[in-house]
């Protein structure tokens, strides 16, 4: 490196040394090279000189090079990969504007010369530095072009549903919404076997978002309550007369999913199937339709018939002394007198009266042993 350096310092004094050779023939420039004898004397010493100074220097410099470059591979290490990119990045972003900058100022006499190397070290790094500091803020800038199109392309799916629900439907054409709970009692699929609903089921996707999450909790009522609405809408989808639909549309402003679920009811002109107390009462106020699963069961048959029996697991005390609480795979609640002695036990039941609401169903039993 020094032999170079110091071969291309020579090579700028040629002009000032070669006046010390007067001889015709150290003035004769090479057709090749377009250097003269004098030039290329001028070359060779520089660079030998420069070679016998670097020689000996060698060692300290090599250290020092390979210290910094340790140092900065550490520094690096140390920083995030995302970092990293950003910083790169508005690197070379600044470098190109410094480049563009400096060609303009590099006709200015005397310092010309020197302009876009400052421009290129105090660009670079700004750059860099507020590429770093400003990247969340820069990527959410970014952002804005795919979410908006997303949005856009919800409203669209919104508004052809609305313009498709706004026309003179067939019967096969009018939605049933279906939510979590009534999914998970599993009486629909009966229901639309029997041919009693007409239309379309239409499911939304987050309502399978909802079913997943039970299915994976951690609680394994929850868990096996999941399981069960994903079996039934399999079941439902292989085997029931009705048509079945699953819809993309999602609402992201609108956490909950009831919400949500009233809000497509209404855009698709769709009745929703329930037998969530509450979501029913909501959707009555807003003047969303309403089926209750557990009103039509409690205007044809009764939930439990006393005597029949059947085999739970005692999960927590009851209201009363002595009592405790099981639940069916649907949630249903058993009250079982004396149950409180068998906690967390396998126990046969015998039913002694059940009640039916269109609020839910609960049935009380006695242990049989």
């Amino acid at each position: 490196m020094m032999a170079i350096i110091g071969g291309t310092l020579f090579e700028l004094v040629i002009p000032s040394v070669s006046e010390y050779f007067s001889a015709p023939f150290w003035h004769v420039e090479f057709g090749v090279l377009g250097l003269s004898p004098a030039g290329l004397v001028c070359i060779l010493f520089g660079t030998v000189l420069g070679g016998m100074i670097g020689y000996p220097l060698a060692p300290f410099f090599t250290g020092r090079l390979r210290r910094f470059s340790v140092w900065v591979e550490v520094q690096l290490g140390k920083m995030p990969t995302r970092d990293v990119i950003a910083g790169a990045i508005g690197l070379f972003i600044g470098l190109i504007i410094a480049r563009l900058l400096g060609d303009s100022f590099s006709m200015i006499p005397i310092v010309g010369d020197y302009i876009p190397i400052m421009f290129s070290i105090v660009l670079g790094y700004l750059g860099a530095h507020i590429m770093v500091k400003k990247q969340e803020e820069l990527a959410a800038v970014f952002d804005f072009i795919p979410r908006f199109r997303r949005e856009m392309a919800r409203a669209r799916e919104v508004r052809a549903s609305s313009q498709v629900m706004a026309q003179p439907q067939q019967t096969e054409r009018q939605y049933k919404l279906l939510d979590t709970s009534v999914i998970i009692d599993g009486r629909i699929a009966d229901i639309c076997e029997t041919g009693f609903l007409e239309g379309t089921l239409l499911i939304p996707v987050f309502v399978l978002e909802e079913l997943q999450h039970i299915a994976d909790s951690a609680d394994s009522l929850k868990r096996v309550r999941g399981r069960r609405g994903l079996d039934i809408l399999q079941k439902i989808r292989k085997e029931s007369r009705m048509k079945v639909e699953v819809t993309e549309a999602d609402f992201e402003d609108i956490t909950e999913v009831d919400s949500k679920l009233l809000q497509l009811a209404q855009e698709v002109g769709g009745k929703i199937i329930t037998n969530d107390f509450n979501l029913n009462k909501v959707a009555q106020l807003r003047g969303v339709p309403v089926l209750n699963i557990n009103a039509l069961s409690n205007a044809v048959k009764p939930v439990a018939i006393p005597g029949d029996l059947m085999t739970v697991q005692i999960v927590r005390p009851g209201k009363e002394h002595g009592q405790g609480l099981a639940y069916l795979d649907d949630g249903t609640m058993i009250v079982v007198d004396g149950g409180f002695r068998c906690m967390n036990e396998v126990v046969p039941v015998e039913v002694t009266s059940a009640l039916q609401t269109a609020a839910g169903r609960m049935i009380f039993a006695k242990l049989t042993r």
